[in-house]
């Protein structure tokens, strides 16, 4: 055999095994497949991080690894909004009153949660690959960064509109109520407009945003000074159990930011309402059952006038009468007092109206009608 035909056979032989999959040639997943594009191993002339915001994820499926690049680039923000969070500790964060501490209406994962919304929606997949060698999926999620500037700029422009219009309201406004949910408009806004001033500092090459004309810190302690002086509540609470439901819900109230007191000198609104606790026979042989009732108005001080009523009941079961009664009064104060305490709040900040009238009244009896004394001082849990 020649030397030329010998070159020829290794030559055909070369190209059979390519042809099945057998060796890998330079610059492709396989022969016949895409090459490998640049991003997977960090670097991209097309996608530079100059222009956009990336995120890659890979995984086994093509949607989940699109999914994990969207996630990529979300956590980015994320982490600058937990970064700024302390300039809005006023408003968002853990308030050290009454008893317990609680988060306020408006929480830093509500905030971050719209605003990473809000950026994800100039987020594209701007390509995907695919390794057959290794049977992953890789995808590059991105943000141009001039497109997703502009965009945020946008919204930031009309939440100072916004800011401006109701701080000018509140100034101009003589009724109580309406001063303090423009004031609280307009904090919640100067929030979220904060917020989305970190998301344009990562967006921005230069790390730069666009500083509000307000303080979030500032705007909260102006409407918390004109709550203590302007819009204190009262509270009273008759019937069972009366001092430790009444202390509960004004604590749940203090947590909400509202003032209270135990007075109704000098009160803008009064929450007024009875709760009974009674025992039930349901012909259980091995429970002890008891209901419990609730009936609260919200009043305005001055005129009397009604303005939301509450009603709620429930029943409760234990092992012992003592102990059904003891659960029963866990639930008004754990439960139902942080419930009506964030539906008076929500009245008040201009949130949610409370009803007229009670949808369902719970229909209190007048005397309590305890079966056993011991109803009347149920062990401590």
């Amino acid at each position: 055999m020649s030397i030329l035909a010998g070159v020829r056979r290794d030559l055909a032989l070369l190209l059979a095994v390519v042809l099945t999959g057998g060796i890998a040639l330079p610059g492709c997943s396989w022969f016949g497949g895409n090459p490998k594009p640049g991003w997977v191993d960090g670097a991209s002339a097309e996608f530079s991080s100059a222009h956009y915001l990336l995120g890659e994820g890979q995984s086994s499926s093509k949607s989940a690894a699109a999914d994990q690049a969207y996630a990529a680039v979300a956590r980015i923000f994320k982490a600058e909004i937990a970064a700024q969070a302390k300039d809005w500790e006023s408003y968002l964060l853990v308030e050290s009153r009454g008893a317990a501490n609680t988060e306020r209406r408006l929480t830093l994962d509500q905030v971050t949660n719209v605003s990473t919304d809000k950026v994800l929606e100039n987020v594209k997949i701007l390509d995907t690959w695919y390794d057959a060698h290794q049977g992953l999926h890789y995808a590059l999620a991105g943000m141009h960064r001039v497109q997703g500037e502009a965009a945020m700029l946008e919204k930031m422009r009309e939440l100072d509109r916004m800011i401006e219009t109701d701080l000018a309201e509140s100034k101009q406004s003589t009724d109580k109520l309406a001063k303090v949910r423009d004031l609280r408009r307009a904090t919640r806004n100067l929030v979220l407009r904060e917020a989305y001033n970190a998301d344009l500092r990562v967006i921005r090459s230069s790390g730069q945003g666009m500083p509000a004309a307000y303080r979030v810190n500032e705007l909260s302690n102006e409407l918390d000074q004109f709550l203590s002086s302007n819009l204190v509540i009262a509270v009273e609470v008759t019937g069972d159990h009366a001092e430790p439901i009444q202390r509960s819900l004004a604590e749940g109230l203090i947590r909400e930011g509202l003032h209270v007191t135990a007075q109704r000198a000098g009160s803008e609104l009064l929450v007024r309402g009875t709760v009974r606790i009674w025992p039930i026979d349901v012909r259980d042989p091995q429970f002890k059952y008891v209901r419990w009732c609730s009936d609260f108005d919200v009043v305005e001080s001055a005129t009397q006038r009604v303005v939301g009523a509450v009603s709620r009941g429930g029943k409760e079961g234990h092992l012992s009468d003592r102990e059904a009664t003891a659960k029963a009064l866990r639930v008004i104060q754990q439960e139902f007092s942080s419930d009506l305490a964030k539906a008076i709040a929500s009245h008040v900040f201009g949130e949610a109206s409370l009803p007229a009238q009670a949808a369902s009244p719970a229909g209190c009896p007048r005397e309590s009608t305890p079966a056993n004394p011991a109803l009347l001082s149920p062990r401590p849990y």
